[in-house]
């Protein structure tokens, strides 16, 4: 029962890589010693399913817990100091990039080919000018059963690559603040639901591919993975008039940028120290 209690612990902790830009739930399973036997057995989950669902149902519980618990908070800071909020999220992320950066050559001997960063500049340069015109291109995302189901694939993501926190990419499609407030009020119908059906749909999709990836082609990943995570983190902190949860420096003093820098350069340094973390307990 201890044991029990202790592996729900870990899923409200693992929550805040759900929740939190800047925080991935894949680097916190690692952290937590949970990472290695989750992979496996979302990669082959009929390899001893009764096992191991019994095993992360704790953690499973935890998460939810956690999401509800959380989110509150989250969504009053973001109502009445965005700003602010936003440049210590953009931080933590910052502070991720180092460790990715390592992890993209570590099977290489720390080598970048021209490959490789030809990758990393295509995917910044491509990716951050389809997330930023998408709201041109389709409208803003209506929060609805739909596309909450993409909410949950992006967070299933996360999990399944330590060091991508899908929240950055929330916030630009305009879901997050939609997503707390479901979370806020253990809306299970209108957002655990589709958010639930998203995940498992991205797991059963893409586990076995983002394992085939990582297994041939890894440091391509990974150099396409910071291309998107950098023009991600850029986007949440420029203005885009035809977003719902854009940025908005309207009525910010002296003050609130002060403020913004110090809670960036915490951002970073927390950044760093959960990768540390991860690389530390991997």
């Amino acid at each position: 029962m201890k044991d029990w209690f202790i592996r729900m612990f870990k899923g409200v902790i693992i929550a805040l890589g759900f929740i939190l830009p800047g925080v991935s739930g894949g680097v916190l399973a690692a952290i937590l010693g949970l990472y290695d036997r989750m992979l496996h057995f979302l990669a082959h989950i009929r390899e001893n399913f009764k096992e191991n669902f019994l095993y992360f149902l704790p953690v499973g519980i935890g998460g939810i817990l956690g999401i509800g618990i959380l989110s509150a908070p989250l969504e009053y800071l973001l109502a009445n100091y965005q700003v602010i909020v936003l440049w210590g999220f953009a931080g933590a992320i910052v502070g991720s990039i180092p460790s990715l950066w390592r992890e993209a050559s570590s099977k290489q001997g720390g080598q970048h080919t021209r490959a490789d960063l030809t990758w990393l500049i295509g995917s910044f340069i491509a990716g951050g000018l389809f997330l930023y015109f998408m709201p041109y291109m389709f409208g803003t995302l209506p929060a609805n059963f739909a596309t909450f189901i993409l909410a949950g694939a992006l967070i299933a993501l996360g999990v399944l690559v330590p060091g991508l926190s899908p929240s950055n990419f929330l916030l630009i499609l305009g879901l997050y603040g939609p997503m707390l407030a479901g979370f806020k009020n253990f809306d299970f119908l209108g957002v655990f639901l589709p958010i639930t059906i998203g995940g498992i749909l991205a797991i059963l999709l893409f586990s076995k591919l983002m394992e085939y990836l990582l297994e041939h082609y890894y440091s391509r990943v990974y150099h396409f993975i910071i291309g998107i995570v950098l023009a991600s983190t850029l986007l949440i902190l420029i203005p885009n008039p035809r977003s719902a949860e854009s940025i908005s420096y309207t009525g910010a003093g002296f003050g609130t940028f002060i403020i913004s820098l110090i809670l960036f350069g915490l951002g970073v340094l927390l950044g760093l120290w959960m990768s540390g973390l991860e690389e530390k307990y991997k």
